[in-house]
């Protein structure tokens, strides 16, 4: 686990996660875990 100085740090560093047990083929299948954005909110997009 990775420690950061401040929150600003993680900002464009969402985590993805592979699906593999859901999925098989020649893809690969990750899913963004939101909820590890700083706010907690899928919804604090800007744009």
């Amino acid at each position: 686990m990775e420690i950061y100085e401040n929150i600003l740090e993680t900002l464009g560093n969402t985590p993805l996660v592979k699906l593999g047990r859901f999925f098989s083929g020649p893809a690969t299948l990750a899913a963004k875990v939101e909820s590890f954005n700083p706010g907690g909110s899928v919804k604090d997009r800007i744009g």
